[in-house]
């Protein structure tokens, strides 16, 4: 049954299948707050279907078919099968289906000023600091972010003004459903070839992307990123860009300078003069760029420069953006959603601004398809870090039709001349990292699923 878009006020009671994921449950706890009943499942337990729980969610750990039929409306994420028993049940009974990515499509046009952040890698901290700035400059935005953020205390907030701050995810070409007056694009990088194939399409989904804003829209860019910046050359839009490197940008980025901690401090052009000097309080290189995309949209809504600077300042991070866990035996121990080579790399590249002794990186790759299509680019973006260690990869949505595993990245690796430990159980490398570990050493968890416990696990 077809779902209409124009008509939510009819669906009274609306199920989520997938709701514990990050952007389905800020969707719950939206249409919760707009007064609707939610209720939805989840195949994992987590602190995200426990919270919706303690809001008043009705959330069930398996399936819940009871729901899916009693329901008005049913939203179900990409990683739901065809043949799950509620889709099925939600079918026999002619329930109205809708994906994710076309509800929150729906959620985009109901706002005049819907600022969309997109790109391979950055998404989440650049959403994360542009929700800040919003916030701090009391425009009260609607905001859905890919991690929790300290600032609203999870990762969504319900604001009450036109504007609609939201993470737009490429996977599946979501970010197709959706209704921009602003985007940005940081970044256009090689992912998700299980279901884009090739880098093309990849590039072409972008490029559609930035064709749906209006002539009154506007699309904020990297010019340090050669398939973005030639956006330029296709949309109907106002188009602002900003660079590190590009002396062509709109806003430049110069006399960059790290502290102790890895933290930068620099200066922004704005068409050759001097916009401000600015101070960031995470990690690394890429989160320059990262800030002048945040900067660049902040100018163009006429947020103060002081405002901008003190809410950078003040961000320390979303979750699993280089998060510090926490310290045992003088050892630093940070966490990072870094799932691809290139994200990789840049984590590589910003901790070399922090002061240790050696590295120690855990990584656990997503996917296997992820994992085959970028072998050798995952040698050579954990080939800097002293000490290596892989667990299995992390399945996600996906059968092992490959036939690879973590054993043949430690091969490649091996083949390149680095040493690399593959210990597939949690408890045998929290074993290892004790043993091994020096006080000034730095460890890091990379990857985008349960790798994330080994740390609480070495802190306690």
């Amino acid at each position: 049954m077809d779902f209409e878009i124009d008509n939510l006020k009819k669906y009274k009671h609306i199920h989520l299948i997938g709701i514990g994921g990050i952007s389905m449950s800020a969707i719950a706890e939206t249409l919760h707050n707009w007064g609707y009943t939610v209720t939805g499942s989840d195949l994992t337990q987590s602190q995200i279907t426990d919270n919706l729980n303690a809001h008043g969610i009705k959330t069930v750990i398996g399936h819940d078919i009871q729901n899916a039929q009693n329901s008005d409306l049913i939203v179900f994420s990409a990683a739901v099968r065809e043949d799950d028993p509620e889709i099925l049940a939600a079918r026999q009974n002619k329930i109205p289906l809708v994906t994710r990515g076309k509800f929150v499509g729906y959620l985009t046009k109901m706002y005049q000023e819907t600022i969309c952040v997109a790109g391979t890698h950055g998404k989440t901290t650049t959403t994360s600091m542009l929700s800040i700035c919003f916030l701090n400059a009391g425009k009260d935005p609607s905001i859905e972010v890919g991690a929790m953020l300290k600032n609203i205390g999870g990762n969504y907030h319900v604001g009450k003004s036109e504007y609609f701050i939201l993470e737009s995810c490429e996977y599946h070409a979501n970010f197709l459903n959706f209704f921009p007056k602003t985007e940005i694009i940081l970044n256009i990088d090689s992912d998700h070839l299980d279901y884009y194939k090739t880098f093309d399409n990849v590039i072409k989904a972008f490029q559609d992307f930035s064709c749906i804003l209006e002539k009154d829209g506007l699309l904020v860019t990297n010019a340090d990123d050669k398939n973005c910046f030639a956006l330029k050359n296709i949309v109907k839009s106002q188009f602002i860009s900003y660079a590190i490197e590009n002396e062509h940008a709109d806003f430049i980025a110069k006399n960059i300078e790290f502290d102790k901690n890895g933290f930068a401090n620099f200066d922004i052009y704005k068409h050759t003069e001097l916009y401000h000097h600015f101070v960031l309080s995470v990690v690394g290189k890429h989160n320059v760029s990262n800030a002048l995309a945040c900067i660049a949209v902040c100018d163009y809504y006429g947020i103060d420069k002081n405002i901008i600077f003190e809410s950078l300042k003040s961000f320390t991070g979303a979750e699993r953006r280089l998060e510090y866990k926490g310290s045992f035996n003088e050892i630093s121990v940070f966490d990072d959603y870094a799932h691809h080579p290139t994200e990789i790399s840049a984590v590589s590249t910003a901790i070399k601004n922090k002061k240790y002794h050696e590295s120690w990186v855990i990584f656990q790759p997503h996917t296997y398809s992820r994992t085959a299509n970028n072998l050798d680019t995952f040698s050579q973006s954990l080939i800097d870090f002293d000490h290596v260690i892989l667990v299995d990869i992390y399945a996600a949505r996906e059968q092992n039709t490959i036939g690879i595993s973590s054993q043949d990245l430690a091969n490649k690796m091996k083949s390149l001349g680095k040493e690399v430990l593959y210990i597939p159980e949690f408890e045998k490398v929290v074993k290892y990292i004790k043993e091994h570990a020096m006080p000034h050493d730095l460890v890091l968890t990379l990857g985008a699923g349960t790798v994330t416990q080994i740390g609480p696990m070495l802190v306690k």
